[in-house]
């Protein structure tokens, strides 16, 4: 298999910081352009960064799930709580499906890096249970290559297109 020619979008920092499992936000919009938004209870992130998936409840993310199947576009928000490090990915062909019993170790995994990383910032493993609760029948798995990438850190370069890596 040939490797992908594309530069990579993500530096192996942010894919690392990713990958653990910090804060997701996945947000959409409708034809008509009106945002939706949601906290995603899960995700998982290809070791080049070049594919993501990231989990939300299918009851309390109606809306979200209707705008992606609508238009294929998506924006994630990754964010570590303690330090505000945090990337936007946007893909304007997700993909939509429900979540499977393979999918369990991520979201097992992500449960655990965010009861550590929600705790850094004073809030015990109760807490982030509560926050991510979900039942694997409830989970949509949405899909996408990231084409975009950004640097959404609060400060100076908050906004800013995250250069290709080689």
């Amino acid at each position: 298999m040939n490797a992908d020619p594309r530069p990579a979008l993500l530096p192996p920092e942010l894919i690392a910081m990713m990958d653990k499992g910090v804060s997701a936000i996945v947000g959409a919009c409708g034809l008509d352009l009106r945002p939706s938004i949601m906290r995603a209870v899960g995700s998982a992130i290809a070791a080049d960064g070049r594919s993501v998936t990231v989990y939300v409840s299918r009851t309390q993310s109606r809306q979200l799930i209707q705008d992606i199947a609508s238009t294929g576009r998506i924006a994630v928000v990754f964010s570590e709580p303690a330090s505000h490090r945090t990337v936007q990915l946007k893909a304007s062909h997700a993909r939509l499906r429900g979540a499977e019993a393979a999918d369990q170790a991520a979201l097992t995994r992500y449960l655990a890096s965010m009861e550590q990383e929600v705790e850094r910032v004073g809030y015990g493993p109760v807490f982030t249970r509560a926050m991510l609760a979900n039942r694997l029948d409830d989970l949509v798995a949405i899909s996408f290559e990231p084409s975009q990438a950004f640097d959404q850190t609060p400060g100076p370069k908050a906004g800013a297109a995250l250069p290709p890596t080689s």
